[in-house]
Protein backbone atom coordinates (compact mmCIF):
# COMPACT_ATOMS: atom_id res chain seq x y z
CA UNK A 1 0.00 0.00 0.00
CA UNK A 2 1.51 3.67 -1.39
CA UNK A 3 0.54 6.61 1.00
CA UNK A 4 2.76 9.52 0.54
CA UNK A 5 1.90 11.88 3.14
CA UNK A 6 3.59 15.99 3.36
CA UNK A 7 5.36 16.91 5.64
CA UNK A 8 3.06 18.72 7.63
CA UNK A 9 1.00 15.05 7.68
CA UNK A 10 3.91 13.17 9.14
CA UNK A 11 4.73 15.59 12.09
CA UNK A 12 1.38 15.77 12.93
CA UNK A 13 1.07 12.01 13.26
CA UNK A 14 4.75 11.96 15.02
CA UNK A 15 3.60 14.83 17.58
CA UNK A 16 0.41 12.66 18.36
CA UNK A 17 2.57 9.79 18.53
CA UNK A 18 5.20 11.07 21.21
CA UNK A 19 2.28 12.16 23.15
CA UNK A 20 0.89 8.68 23.41
CA UNK A 21 4.18 7.41 24.49
CA UNK A 22 4.45 9.87 27.11
CA UNK A 23 1.01 8.38 28.35
CA UNK A 24 2.29 5.05 28.19
CA UNK A 25 4.97 5.97 30.06
CA UNK A 26 3.18 7.48 32.66
CA UNK A 27 1.29 4.64 33.03
CA UNK A 28 3.67 2.14 33.57
CA UNK A 29 4.47 0.89 30.33
CA UNK A 30 1.21 -0.09 28.64
CA UNK A 31 -2.13 1.50 28.13
CA UNK A 32 -6.17 0.06 27.52
CA UNK A 33 -6.50 0.27 23.69
CA UNK A 34 -9.54 2.25 24.98
CA UNK A 35 -7.46 4.45 26.52
CA UNK A 36 -4.96 4.89 22.48
CA UNK A 37 -8.63 4.79 20.44
CA UNK A 38 -9.58 7.61 22.29
CA UNK A 39 -6.25 9.78 21.69
CA UNK A 40 -6.25 8.99 17.94
CA UNK A 41 -9.58 10.07 17.66
CA UNK A 42 -10.38 12.63 20.21
CA UNK A 43 -7.12 14.80 21.47
CA UNK A 44 -7.44 17.92 21.94
CA UNK A 45 -6.11 19.74 18.21
CA UNK A 46 -4.35 16.32 17.59
CA UNK A 47 -6.69 13.27 17.15
CA UNK A 48 -8.45 12.64 13.82
CA UNK A 49 -11.72 13.98 14.72
CA UNK A 50 -10.30 17.13 16.65
CA UNK A 51 -7.40 18.46 13.94
CA UNK A 52 -8.72 20.05 11.02
CA UNK A 53 -8.37 17.20 8.51
CA UNK A 54 -10.89 16.25 5.33
CA UNK A 55 -12.63 13.52 6.83
CA UNK A 56 -15.33 12.25 4.28
CA UNK A 57 -16.68 12.23 0.95
CA UNK A 58 -14.17 11.26 -1.97
CA UNK A 59 -11.57 13.14 -0.87
CA UNK A 60 -11.54 12.07 2.62
CA UNK A 61 -11.01 8.75 4.19
CA UNK A 62 -14.58 6.94 4.24
CA UNK A 63 -17.65 7.82 2.45
CA UNK A 64 -21.15 7.20 4.40
CA UNK A 65 -24.57 6.61 2.92
CA UNK A 66 -25.97 10.14 3.13
CA UNK A 67 -22.73 10.93 1.02
CA UNK A 68 -23.43 8.60 -1.53
CA UNK A 69 -27.24 9.41 -2.19
CA UNK A 70 -30.39 12.18 -0.36
CA UNK A 71 -32.05 9.52 -0.86
CA UNK A 72 -30.81 8.03 2.00
CA UNK A 73 -32.34 10.60 4.30
CA UNK A 74 -35.70 11.02 1.57
CA UNK A 75 -36.07 7.27 3.14
CA UNK A 76 -35.47 7.70 6.56
CA UNK A 77 -38.10 10.80 6.85
CA UNK A 78 -40.36 8.08 6.20
CA UNK A 79 -40.10 6.22 9.54
CA UNK A 80 -39.47 9.98 11.37
CA UNK A 81 -42.54 11.47 10.09
CA UNK A 82 -45.38 9.90 12.05
CA UNK A 83 -43.33 10.69 15.15
CA UNK A 84 -42.81 14.03 14.34
CA UNK A 85 -46.91 14.36 13.21
CA UNK A 86 -47.66 12.62 16.76
CA UNK A 87 -44.86 15.36 18.63
CA UNK A 88 -47.12 18.28 17.01
CA UNK A 89 -50.16 16.19 17.59
CA UNK A 90 -49.68 16.12 21.37
CA UNK A 91 -48.91 19.91 21.37
CA UNK A 92 -45.40 19.05 21.81
CA UNK A 93 -42.00 20.64 19.84
CA UNK A 94 -41.21 18.76 15.94
CA UNK A 95 -37.77 18.16 16.37
CA UNK A 96 -35.21 15.97 15.34
CA UNK A 97 -31.25 15.46 17.19
CA UNK A 98 -28.30 14.06 15.44
CA UNK A 99 -25.11 12.90 17.03
CA UNK A 100 -22.36 13.34 14.96
CA UNK A 101 -23.79 14.64 11.36
CA UNK A 102 -20.42 14.29 9.53
CA UNK A 103 -20.38 17.02 6.99
CA UNK A 104 -24.68 18.19 6.99
CA UNK A 105 -25.54 15.99 4.43
CA UNK A 106 -28.19 13.69 6.23
CA UNK A 107 -29.82 16.76 8.18
CA UNK A 108 -29.87 18.58 4.74
CA UNK A 109 -31.56 15.51 3.05
CA UNK A 110 -33.95 15.00 5.79
CA UNK A 111 -34.93 18.78 5.47
CA UNK A 112 -34.86 18.50 2.10
CA UNK A 113 -37.54 16.53 2.03
CA UNK A 114 -39.83 17.55 5.21
CA UNK A 115 -40.42 20.68 2.95
CA UNK A 116 -41.07 18.88 0.13
CA UNK A 117 -43.77 16.99 2.00
CA UNK A 118 -44.94 20.45 3.21
CA UNK A 119 -43.55 19.23 7.03
CA UNK A 120 -42.35 22.42 9.11
CA UNK A 121 -40.07 20.70 11.93
CA UNK A 122 -39.17 22.81 14.42
CA UNK A 123 -35.57 22.06 15.66
CA UNK A 124 -32.78 20.21 13.87
CA UNK A 125 -30.27 19.90 17.03
CA UNK A 126 -26.83 18.67 16.77
CA UNK A 127 -24.03 17.28 19.38
CA UNK A 128 -20.52 17.09 17.18
CA UNK A 129 -17.22 17.17 18.67
CA UNK A 130 -15.45 17.83 15.46
CA UNK A 131 -14.96 21.90 15.04
CA UNK A 132 -14.10 21.60 11.09
CA UNK A 133 -17.05 19.42 10.86
CA UNK A 134 -19.08 22.18 12.84
CA UNK A 135 -18.23 25.01 10.46
CA UNK A 136 -19.17 22.81 7.35
CA UNK A 137 -22.64 21.54 8.84
CA UNK A 138 -23.17 25.16 9.57
CA UNK A 139 -22.33 26.75 6.44
CA UNK A 140 -24.69 23.85 4.18
CA UNK A 141 -27.98 24.17 6.66
CA UNK A 142 -27.26 28.09 7.11
CA UNK A 143 -27.49 27.91 3.41
CA UNK A 144 -30.18 25.30 2.98
CA UNK A 145 -32.97 26.97 5.68
CA UNK A 146 -32.39 30.32 3.64
CA UNK A 147 -33.08 28.86 0.28
CA UNK A 148 -36.13 27.31 1.39
CA UNK A 149 -36.89 29.95 3.83
CA UNK A 150 -37.37 27.25 6.23
CA UNK A 151 -38.75 27.87 9.82
CA UNK A 152 -36.57 24.91 11.51
CA UNK A 153 -34.14 26.36 13.82
CA UNK A 154 -30.55 24.31 14.06
CA UNK A 155 -28.32 24.66 16.89
CA UNK A 156 -25.29 23.07 17.95
CA UNK A 157 -25.64 21.24 21.73
CA UNK A 158 -23.19 19.98 24.03
CA UNK A 159 -25.20 16.84 25.71
CA UNK A 160 -28.62 15.41 24.78
CA UNK A 161 -31.11 17.53 26.75
CA UNK A 162 -32.67 15.99 29.73
CA UNK A 163 -35.99 13.85 29.44
CA UNK A 164 -36.13 15.06 25.13
CA UNK A 165 -38.84 14.54 23.44
CA UNK A 166 -38.43 13.73 19.53
CA UNK A 167 -36.02 11.73 17.23
CA UNK A 168 -32.44 10.77 17.82
CA UNK A 169 -30.33 10.15 15.41
CA UNK A 170 -26.99 8.56 14.84
CA UNK A 171 -25.10 7.22 11.82
CA UNK A 172 -21.57 5.68 12.09
CA UNK A 173 -21.28 7.26 15.51
CA UNK A 174 -21.19 3.75 17.65
CA UNK A 175 -18.64 2.41 15.72
CA UNK A 176 -16.00 5.03 16.81
CA UNK A 177 -16.60 5.16 20.47
CA UNK A 178 -14.07 3.89 22.20
CA UNK A 179 -13.33 0.18 22.97
CA UNK A 180 -11.28 -2.02 24.89
CA UNK A 181 -9.47 -4.79 23.63
CA UNK A 182 -9.29 -8.70 24.94
CA UNK A 183 -7.71 -11.69 24.60
CA UNK A 184 -8.39 -15.42 25.21
CA UNK A 185 -5.73 -16.78 26.81
CA UNK A 186 -5.32 -20.38 28.95
CA UNK A 187 -9.15 -20.05 29.50
CA UNK A 188 -9.67 -16.92 30.44
CA UNK A 189 -9.97 -13.32 29.06
CA UNK A 190 -7.29 -10.56 29.33
CA UNK A 191 -7.04 -7.16 28.69
CA UNK A 192 -5.45 -6.54 25.15
CA UNK A 193 -3.35 -3.09 25.90
CA UNK A 194 -0.60 -1.09 24.03
CA UNK A 195 2.95 -0.75 25.09
CA UNK A 196 5.70 0.58 22.80
CA UNK A 197 8.40 -0.88 22.29
CA UNK A 198 11.48 1.39 20.36
CA UNK A 199 9.15 3.50 18.92
CA UNK A 200 6.65 0.91 17.75
CA UNK A 201 3.45 0.62 19.30
CA UNK A 202 2.41 -3.18 20.22
CA UNK A 203 0.19 -5.22 21.64
CA UNK A 204 0.67 -6.34 25.11
CA UNK A 205 -0.74 -8.96 27.21
CA UNK A 206 -3.07 -6.76 30.90
CA UNK A 207 -4.75 -8.12 33.63
CA UNK A 208 -7.25 -10.40 34.03
CA UNK A 209 -10.59 -8.73 32.86
CA UNK A 210 -13.27 -8.70 35.61
CA UNK A 211 -15.65 -11.47 35.01
CA UNK A 212 -18.65 -8.81 35.55
CA UNK A 213 -17.91 -7.04 32.60
CA UNK A 214 -18.19 -10.38 29.90
CA UNK A 215 -21.48 -11.46 28.52
CA UNK A 216 -22.57 -14.94 28.84
CA UNK A 217 -20.83 -15.72 25.35
CA UNK A 218 -18.07 -14.39 26.09
CA UNK A 219 -17.78 -16.41 29.75
CA UNK A 220 -19.37 -19.93 28.22
CA UNK A 221 -18.59 -20.47 24.25
CA UNK A 222 -15.80 -22.38 23.29
CA UNK A 223 -12.65 -19.88 22.25
CA UNK A 224 -9.82 -20.74 20.32
CA UNK A 225 -6.43 -19.69 22.08
CA UNK A 226 -5.69 -16.15 21.16
CA UNK A 227 -8.78 -15.11 20.10
CA UNK A 228 -9.16 -11.49 20.23
CA UNK A 229 -12.44 -9.76 20.54
CA UNK A 230 -13.42 -5.90 21.61
CA UNK A 231 -15.47 -5.03 24.82
CA UNK A 232 -17.75 -2.14 24.21
CA UNK A 233 -18.16 -0.52 27.77
CA UNK A 234 -18.00 2.69 26.75
CA UNK A 235 -20.64 2.01 23.60
CA UNK A 236 -22.86 0.68 26.65
CA UNK A 237 -22.55 3.33 29.12
CA UNK A 238 -23.51 5.83 26.05
CA UNK A 239 -26.76 3.81 24.59
CA UNK A 240 -27.52 3.99 28.51
CA UNK A 241 -27.09 7.39 29.07
CA UNK A 242 -29.20 8.27 25.46
CA UNK A 243 -32.33 5.84 26.77
CA UNK A 244 -32.21 7.31 29.77
CA UNK A 245 -32.43 10.82 28.58
CA UNK A 246 -35.15 10.12 25.70
CA UNK A 247 -38.44 10.34 27.51
CA UNK A 248 -40.55 10.34 24.37
CA UNK A 249 -39.80 9.31 20.92
CA UNK A 250 -37.51 6.82 19.29
CA UNK A 251 -33.61 6.64 18.92
CA UNK A 252 -32.41 5.84 15.54
CA UNK A 253 -28.92 4.73 14.10
CA UNK A 254 -26.68 3.28 11.28
CA UNK A 255 -23.65 1.50 11.82
CA UNK A 256 -21.87 -1.50 10.82
CA UNK A 257 -22.04 -4.51 13.22
CA UNK A 258 -23.36 -7.90 14.28
CA UNK A 259 -25.89 -9.68 16.66
CA UNK A 260 -23.98 -11.35 19.28
CA UNK A 261 -23.29 -14.97 17.86
CA UNK A 262 -21.80 -13.42 14.48
CA UNK A 263 -20.18 -10.76 16.11
CA UNK A 264 -18.22 -13.45 17.76
CA UNK A 265 -17.92 -16.14 15.37
CA UNK A 266 -15.32 -18.59 15.80
CA UNK A 267 -13.38 -17.24 12.65
CA UNK A 268 -13.16 -13.59 13.76
CA UNK A 269 -9.96 -14.65 15.09
CA UNK A 270 -8.58 -11.18 15.30
CA UNK A 271 -11.91 -8.95 16.03
CA UNK A 272 -12.79 -6.12 13.91
CA UNK A 273 -10.81 -3.59 14.64
CA UNK A 274 -9.94 -1.53 11.74
CA UNK A 275 -8.05 1.64 10.14
CA UNK A 276 -8.91 4.02 7.66
CA UNK A 277 -7.31 6.21 5.45
CA UNK A 278 -8.02 7.44 2.12
CA UNK A 279 -10.34 4.76 1.35
CA UNK A 280 -7.96 2.38 2.27
CA UNK A 281 -8.96 -0.32 5.03
CA UNK A 282 -5.78 -0.96 7.10
CA UNK A 283 -6.04 -3.63 9.87
CA UNK A 284 -3.09 -2.38 12.13
CA UNK A 285 -5.12 0.15 14.61
CA UNK A 286 -1.36 1.76 14.96
CA UNK A 287 -1.07 2.77 11.61
CA UNK A 288 -0.90 6.96 11.27
CA UNK A 289 -1.95 7.95 14.52
CA UNK A 290 -3.99 10.90 14.40
CA UNK A 291 -4.17 10.56 10.39
CA UNK A 292 -6.24 7.31 10.00
CA UNK A 293 -9.89 6.68 11.60
CA UNK A 294 -10.49 3.82 13.83
CA UNK A 295 -13.43 1.76 14.12
CA UNK A 296 -14.75 -1.62 15.42
CA UNK A 297 -18.02 -3.12 14.90
CA UNK A 298 -20.95 -3.11 16.75
CA UNK A 299 -22.29 -5.75 18.99
CA UNK A 300 -26.42 -5.41 18.39
CA UNK A 301 -27.74 -7.10 21.57
CA UNK A 302 -25.64 -5.18 23.74
CA UNK A 303 -26.70 -2.00 22.73
CA UNK A 304 -30.13 -3.39 22.75
CA UNK A 305 -29.86 -4.93 26.03
CA UNK A 306 -28.67 -1.45 27.24
CA UNK A 307 -31.53 0.46 25.95
CA UNK A 308 -34.24 -2.03 27.72
CA UNK A 309 -33.17 -1.67 31.04
CA UNK A 310 -34.12 2.20 30.71
CA UNK A 311 -37.21 0.60 30.21
CA UNK A 312 -37.22 0.87 25.89
CA UNK A 313 -40.81 -0.23 25.10
CA UNK A 314 -39.44 -2.35 22.18
CA UNK A 315 -36.27 -2.30 20.31
CA UNK A 316 -35.64 -3.13 16.52
CA UNK A 317 -32.37 -4.74 14.23
CA UNK A 318 -32.78 -5.19 10.84
CA UNK A 319 -29.91 -4.63 7.80
CA UNK A 320 -29.74 -1.74 5.80
CA UNK A 321 -31.24 -2.86 2.83
CA UNK A 322 -34.78 -4.82 4.16
CA UNK A 323 -34.68 -0.79 6.39
CA UNK A 324 -34.65 1.04 3.34
CA UNK A 325 -36.81 -1.12 0.77
CA UNK A 326 -39.61 -0.76 3.38
CA UNK A 327 -39.11 2.89 4.04
CA UNK A 328 -39.62 3.09 0.38
CA UNK A 329 -36.64 3.90 -1.35
CA UNK A 330 -37.53 2.90 -4.19
CA UNK A 331 -41.24 5.06 -4.76
CA UNK A 332 -38.80 7.94 -3.94
CA UNK A 333 -35.91 6.59 -6.17
CA UNK A 334 -39.02 6.93 -8.97
CA UNK A 335 -40.14 10.51 -7.81
CA UNK A 336 -36.80 12.01 -8.42
CA UNK A 337 -35.93 10.52 -11.76
CA UNK A 338 -37.07 8.97 -14.63
CA UNK A 339 -35.73 5.92 -15.60
CA UNK A 340 -36.33 5.95 -19.39
CA UNK A 341 -33.79 8.85 -18.73
CA UNK A 342 -30.43 7.36 -18.53
CA UNK A 343 -28.02 9.80 -17.72
CA UNK A 344 -30.17 11.31 -15.10
CA UNK A 345 -31.43 7.43 -13.40
CA UNK A 346 -27.76 5.73 -13.80
CA UNK A 347 -26.32 7.77 -10.64
CA UNK A 348 -29.49 6.88 -9.09
CA UNK A 349 -29.64 3.43 -9.89
CA UNK A 350 -26.10 3.18 -9.10
CA UNK A 351 -26.86 5.14 -5.53
CA UNK A 352 -29.07 2.67 -4.96
CA UNK A 353 -26.84 -0.47 -5.91
CA UNK A 354 -24.65 0.41 -3.08
CA UNK A 355 -27.04 1.41 -0.15
CA UNK A 356 -28.92 -2.03 -0.73
CA UNK A 357 -27.01 -4.48 -1.99
CA UNK A 358 -25.76 -7.36 0.22
CA UNK A 359 -22.12 -7.00 -1.44
CA UNK A 360 -22.06 -3.45 -0.84
CA UNK A 361 -24.24 -1.80 2.07
CA UNK A 362 -26.97 -3.63 2.29
CA UNK A 363 -26.09 -6.39 4.79
CA UNK A 364 -23.19 -5.36 6.86
CA UNK A 365 -24.93 -1.96 7.77
CA UNK A 366 -27.68 -2.21 10.19
CA UNK A 367 -30.51 -0.03 11.19
CA UNK A 368 -31.48 -0.28 14.98
CA UNK A 369 -33.46 1.83 16.68
CA UNK A 370 -35.47 1.78 20.30
CA UNK A 371 -38.88 3.65 21.26
CA UNK A 372 -40.39 5.31 24.58
CA UNK A 373 -43.95 5.83 24.99
CA UNK A 374 -44.32 5.30 21.12
CA UNK A 375 -47.37 4.46 21.74
CA UNK A 376 -48.82 7.49 23.12
CA UNK A 377 -48.16 9.53 20.40
CA UNK A 378 -49.09 7.18 17.51
CA UNK A 379 -52.43 6.18 19.13
CA UNK A 380 -51.32 2.31 20.49
CA UNK A 381 -49.15 1.77 17.02
CA UNK A 382 -45.21 0.61 18.07
CA UNK A 383 -41.99 1.02 16.18
CA UNK A 384 -42.85 -2.17 13.88
CA UNK A 385 -45.35 -0.46 12.59
CA UNK A 386 -43.04 2.16 11.24
CA UNK A 387 -42.32 2.21 7.55
CA UNK A 388 -38.89 0.72 7.83
CA UNK A 389 -39.70 -1.66 10.30
CA UNK A 390 -42.57 -3.96 8.92
CA UNK A 391 -39.62 -6.13 8.41
CA UNK A 392 -38.31 -8.98 10.86
CA UNK A 393 -36.62 -8.41 13.35
CA UNK A 394 -33.05 -9.60 14.21
CA UNK A 395 -32.88 -9.35 17.85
Amino acid sequence: MDITLTSIETEHSALLSRKIATEIASHGGQIPFSRYMEMALYEPGMGYYSAGAHKLGAGGDFTTAPELSPLFGAAIVSTLLPVLEGLKAAGLPAQILEFGAGTGRLAESILTRLHALGFSLDCYDIIEISPDLTQRQEDRLGSLIEKLDLATKCSWLSALPVNFKGVVLANEVIDAIPCDAIIYRDGFWYWHEVALEGNTFIWKIGPLVDQSLLSQTLLTSNFSEGYVTELHTQASAWITHVAKQLNTGIFLTFDYGFPETEYYHPQRLEGTLMAHHRHHAIQDPFYLPGLCDLTTHVEWEEIARNALKEHADDVFLTNQGAYLLDAGIGDIALEIGDPSDPETFLPISNALQKLLSEAEMGELFKAFAFSKNLKILLRDHALEDLPGFRVRNRL
